[in-house]
């Protein structure tokens, strides 16, 4: 029988943060020096990152001296953030994070043995200390985040991109796998500019970008590239593959309906497609997938052209 979990809610304001001991001294009935020099060290050593990752690792290992656990799941929705660490255990406890009404995440902490009151007073407890790093390090990551992305079309930039590229081409090739892209463009977009104005462009913009996300896995990336250009990186992807997805962009960007007032403007695009060859470099495997696009525009747009 699947045991449901216990739920509790954190909100650290002021109040909280004194019932939980800081500023007083704690009121554990049991080792409350153990607790308070765990606190103490942990307060100390949490704020040393601003990568999530490395706090929330360092707060499993370290509260597992009072708590022993089996598993911790770390999520953040907002940032898209998602952290695992050990193994799922039968039994779970759930603590929504907040500070003065700012959501920082959903901690969920399992063991294969029920919890002990006296062991969720002592996360709770504990769980305080990640308060303050887990706010800078949301803080840090939305701010890196913010510069990595277009702002316009919410995908990544040309920053995001010649970063992102050399990691996915060294790692295709430490693993053995294919790595394809396709570098879209829209058809006649200064067209569009032109007859309804830049704030329609930029609505166009927005839908391709949004039909583009519409149909790839999540660990595909795209990126916009030019004005009217976009990239996308398609791991663990091979020539065959990476056509069958540049086909079903076109037509899914065909069939979108894009609208200037009450006209309707019809709209295609373009793609070229490479395949990461043995020993090629980024600028390479970029330069064969414009040539490929500009072999689909000069065949009449509206079509994918593949790389020799």
């Amino acid at each position: 029988m699947k045991t449901p979990p216990q739920t509790h809610a954190i909100d650290f304001d002021s109040a909280k943060l004194q019932r939980l001991g800081f500023g007083q001294p704690s009121s554990l009935p049991h080792r409350p020096t153990t607790v308070v020099q765990l606190r103490q060290q942990l307060g100390l050593q949490l704020q040393t990152s601003l990568e999530p990752q490395r706090i929330l690792g360092l707060f499993f290992r370290e509260i597992q001296r009072l708590v022993p656990l089996d598993a911790m799941h770390y999520a953040h929705q907002p940032s898209d953030l998602r952290l695992e660490f050990g193994h799922r255990g039968h039994h779970s406890v759930s603590y929504a994070l907040s500070h003065e009404g700012e959501h920082l995440g959903e901690l969920i902490f399992r063991r294969n043995q029920r919890f002990m009151e006296e062991e969720l007073g002592q996360l709770e407890s504990l769980l305080a200390t990640l308060l303050y790093p887990m706010r800078n390090a949301l803080l840090y990551r939305a701010a890196t985040r913010s510069a990595l992305r277009d702002p316009l079309t919410e995908t990544g930039n040309r920053i995001a991109m010649d970063q992102t590229l050399q990691r996915e081409i060294d790692m295709a090739r430490r693993h053995s796998n294919p790595l394809s892209l396709l570098m879209l463009d829209i058809d006649h977009f200064k067209r569009v500019n032109d007859t309804h104005g830049h704030a329609v462009g930029d609505k166009v913009l927005r839908a391709v970008a949004a039909s583009i996300k519409g149909q790839l896995r999540n660990m595909d990336m795209v990126f916009r590239f030019g004005g009217e250009e976009f990239l996308v990186l398609l791991s663990n992807t091979g020539r065959e593959a990476a056509a069958i997805v540049g086909e079903r962009l076109r037509l899914a960007a065909q069939t979108q309906e894009y609208w200037a007032g009450d006209i309707r403007i019809d709209l295609t695009v373009s793609l070229g497609c490479s395949t990461l060859l043995a020993g090629e470099s980024a600028e390479s495997l970029l330069r064969r997938a414009d040539s490929a696009l500009y072999v689909a525009k000069r065949e009449g747009r509206n079509r994918l052209a593949m790389a020799g």
